[in-house]
């Protein structure tokens, strides 16, 4: 049984050897993402399952992360193709995966919070939404998508955050480094898609920073469903 335990560790590897093999192509110059970019949510989502199942931890949490995740890969694929049509459906499928993020993390931080909190913390999320909308420039019929997205991404970090003041630990500081990388890089995307830089760095960059956030959010909420359940 102790070695069943650790059967997360194969496709664990798989998932570091697809990702470090993806950043490098962007930084060589190997033509091998749209190889490997499908694979990468894949063996993190079996990764988290074959660490998450054989603790007995709560079935319905776990399908919501696979969920995510699954919709993380969705966004993925999408996003690799062009137009305005995909490009929507790419940002919907990540909005999703936010969503079900946000209902994994806030079910546990925003228990007891009062208007107090609330009201401000609305009004900071609603005012860095529309600062990052306007630095980047999106107008016309991308505007309302985007400041929706930006705003269920200010939520995120909302989430872990009140998780790690009112908790502390590791996992929830470890799930709000997730969500403000997430962030970091979901606004590098967009400003390379309203005309910013489009070299090998930044690909090099928003890669790495979504995979690390896709992770560490993975392995915080898998720790925080497994204690859950001890």
């Amino acid at each position: 049984m102790k070695d069943f335990y650790r059967l997360y560790y194969i496709p664990g590897a798989f998932f570091l050897l697809a990702a470090a093999l993806d950043l490098l192509g962007f930084l060589f110059g190997f033509p091998i993402h749209g190889v490997v970019k499908g694979a990468l949510l894949s063996l993190l989502c079996a990764t988290t399952l074959a660490y998450a199942l054989p603790r007995k931890a709560d079935a319905h949490a776990l399908a919501l992360l696979a969920c995510a995740q699954m919709m993380g890969l969705t966004g993925d694929l999408l996003l690799e193709g062009s137009g305005f049509a995909l490009f929507v459906s790419g940002m919907a499928a990540f909005l999703a995966g936010h969503l079900l993020y946000i209902r994994l993390l806030g079910g546990r931080s925003w228990q007891g919070l009062g208007w107090k909190v609330w009201v401000p913390a609305l009004a900071v999320m609603a005012a860095l939404v529309y600062l990052l909308v306007r630095v980047i420039g999106v107008s016309g019929a991308l505007l309302a998508p985007m400041a929706v997205y930006g705003f269920v991404l200010m939520l995120l970090i909302f989430s872990a955050l009140c998780g790690a003041v009112r908790f502390g630990g590791a996992v929830w500081w470890m799930l709000l480094a997730g969500a403000v990388l997430f962030t970091g890089s979901d606004a590098l995307i967009a400003l390379r898609t309203f005309g910013g830089p489009d070299t090998p760095l930044v690909s090099f960059v928003v890669m790495g920073t979504y995979l690390a956030a896709q992770l560490l959010l993975a392995c915080g909420i898998v720790e925080l469903i497994c204690k859950s359940e001890e």
